[in-house]
């Protein structure tokens, strides 16, 4: 089923399914909550999970006027209040919200992320940035997809191969992704603009380590040892300053493991830590 709540005047919808305890699971940079419905069935024998939809995409309303990781725990506090969940869950950027909604909201007892992009004075790569706001101002969403994944490092296979080769594949898999959408699904084409909002909020929360020193909920830090450094990195630098967290390095996996490749796996370690 979906549902909404209203936050600040916008319109934040989600999915539902289970029974249970609450969880409450944050997608990523350039994914949406139907990307992660593997993950919420997975769980939900034994908890009753929801999935938002982050601000400009799917069941959700426009990012709005400063907007800021301020506005994005504002939108976990009122979908804490609507659902009566306590426990988090947040992957990549919605590992970042995670963490500072958790430092922020007392309603909130345990939180797990995988891998969040926390900068440590810089150390998540930027330089891609102008180009894919260049060629996403252009409508080169293709190539756009294509900068950032490079960028980042999130794919081997695609750090390597040449643009020429990776050009026609990525436009040919963008049209594929629409011709699969069911009603309420956002299209990937729809989702590679939102990234620069991602990319806010990792400039936003640079050098924001030490605050978490104050954080009181149980924390679980969840990655793969195929993730590029700079994230295996954050997660060293977090497992050091949190005062109650757990850590869990899952081997063969990489950055996508929640939302593609391995949901399911993933969802073990949820269990036995939201459980």
């Amino acid at each position: 089923m979906t549902d909404s709540v209203t936050s600040d005047g916008a319109t934040i919808g989600y999915r539902q399914i289970g029974s249970g305890p609450g969880i409450i699971l944050l997608h990523g940079g350039m994914q949406a909550s139907l990307n992660y419905m593997r993950l919420a069935a997975a769980l939900s024998d034994a908890f009753t999970v929801y999935v938002p939809d982050r601000r400009e995409r799917g069941l959700s309303g426009p990012y709005g006027d400063q907007y800021s990781i301020a506005k994005e725990c504002e939108d976990v506090d009122a979908l804490l209040d609507k659902t009566g969940a306590h426990f988090l869950f947040g992957h990549s950027s919605g590992g970042l919200i995670a963490l500072q909604a958790a430092l922020t909201l007392p309603s909130i007892h345990k939180v797990a992320v995988y891998e969040p992009p926390l900068s440590l004075h810089g150390s998540v790569p930027m330089s891609w940035v102008p180009r894919y706001e260049w060629e996403v101002a252009r409508g080169e969403l293709a190539s756009a997809m294509i900068t950032l994944v490079k960028g980042l490092k999130l794919s081997r296979v695609v750090t390597f191969l040449p643009r020429w080769l990776l050009l026609p594949l990525t436009k040919l898999a963008l049209r594929s992704n629409k011709q699969t959408l069911k009603p309420g699904d956002v299209s990937m084409e729809a989702l590679i603009p939102t990234m620069r909002f991602d990319q806010q909020l990792v400039k936003e929360m640079d050098n924001s380590l030490g605050s978490f020193k104050a954080m009181r909920a149980e924390v679980f830090l969840l990655g793969g040892d195929k993730s590029p450094a700079f994230l295996r990195e954050a997660l060293d630098a977090l497992s050091k300053t949190l005062p109650r967290v757990e850590r869990v390095e899952l081997r063969g996996l990489g950055h996508d493991a929640p939302n593609e490749t391995a949901p399911e796996r993933v969802s073990k370690e949820l269990r036995a830590f939201f459980s």
